[in-house]
């Protein structure tokens, strides 16, 4: 057990729900890029709207607990619960935040989830060592980095050729009235996944927090740390996340009805089979493949495939990154100033990487 003063412990909750919040800024697109595209809601009306289901996940949480085996991959999945420290803790908040503040700014719909991944791993070994990873739990989450958007991909594209093949004698009208109905379904349907699998990866990191201090005898989410992550996305979600919106809703695919609807209903299966399997999925990883998916099934040049690529490679440096930051902040607050300065360093490293790629020459 790690004494922590009641004040700090209730300030590192607060930094949790934080980060919680800025997860629901970052990933607001990813419930409503569809919606906003296809022109179904404004952007305003889905903001609300995908809050509101980010919510109303809690609800459904209640129903069927079996929904939130994600927390228990973050909390105890990841790095050995008897391992956490606050100063770890703290560490993979910083590093989360820290990559998702860049790729906000930037317009990148990078990955919420895995900068959190990445931050818990990168304070846990320099915390202490490699030999306190979970392998189980680190080897499927970094799978469903590949399946995860590759699934969705195939997903939506058999979703479109099978709706495609029933409405095949109903008029356009008739056909485009259809899809806006299915759409704003499915959507609703995504955004009730998002806040299901988003809000327990929050709600892992303060439950392992309250286990390492003693408050908990033993690994579990009690209710109050389960609404509060809850409210946390869903006012994160509320605020939007413009930038990404704009990347995900126009600049890799031109979406109709029927390809938001596809897309949308895709990623939303997706999301609760990664929840019930307690995979802490990239939110942004599924959309970013459904959305791509829709589109390719149109035709593959409707694809904007550079805009595509630049996202992937926002996607592999994101665990390294914010693993490298988790891992500075922890050494900063526990005094290691040699191993800081390297880590800095790395830092640096990958932020001259970033920046080369993004003004590297275009080809015509």
């Amino acid at each position: 057990m790690h004494e922590l003063a009641l004040p700090l412990l209730i300030g590192l909750i607060g930094v949790a729900l934080a980060f919680d919040f800025l997860n629901g800024v970052h990933d607001a697109a990813n419930s409503i890029a569809t919606v906003v595209a296809t022109r179904l809601l404004s952007p305003v009306g889905a903001v609300a709207f995908a809050a509101f289901f980010n919510f109303s996940a809690y609800f459904l949480a209640l129903q069927w607990p079996a929904l939130h085996k994600v927390a228990d991959t973050i909390g105890r999945g990841l790095i050995d619960k008897d391992q956490v420290t606050p100063a770890v803790v703290f560490g993979a908040l910083v590093g989360a935040m820290f990559w998702n503040i860049v790729t906000w700014l930037k317009g990148i719909p990078s990955s919420s989830s895995h900068a959190l991944v990445g931050g818990l791993i990168g304070a846990g070994v320099a915390a202490a060592g490699l030999g306190h990873v979970q392998w189980t739990g680190l080897n499927k989450t970094l799978i469903a980095i590949v399946l995860s958007p590759l699934l969705g991909l195939i997903l939506t594209m058999m979703i479109m050729l099978a709706t495609s093949w029933l409405g095949i004698h109903a008029s356009t009208r008739g056909a485009e009235r259809t899809f806006r109905g299915l759409h704003l379904v499915s959507a609703g349907a995504y955004s009730l996944g998002h806040g299901l699998n988003d809000a327990q990866k929050t709600m892992g990191i303060i439950a392992v927090l309250l286990y390492s201090t003693g408050h908990l005898s033993t690994f579990h989410v009690p209710h109050w740390v389960a609404l509060s992550c809850y409210v946390a996305i869903g006012l994160g979600t509320l605020t939007g996340g413009w930038r990404i919106i704009e990347t995900m809703g126009t600049r890799i695919t031109k979406l109709n009805q029927h390809q938001g609807f596809s897309a949308s209903a895709g990623g939303s299966i997706m999301l609760f089979v990664a929840s019930y399997l307690g995979i802490p999925v990239s939110t942004t990883h599924t959309i970013t493949g459904c959305v791509i998916g829709a589109g390719a099934a149109r035709r593959a040049s409707a694809v904007r495939w550079g805009v595509a690529g630049n996202v992937m490679i926002a996607w592999v440096i994101t665990i390294p990154a914010s693993a490298t930051v988790g891992a500075l902040f922890y050494l900063l607050i526990s005094g290691s100033v040699r191993s800081a300065l390297v880590a800095l360093a790395v830092v640096a490293l990958l932020a001259l990487v970033a920046s080369l790629w993004r003004s590297r020459p275009k080809l015509a």
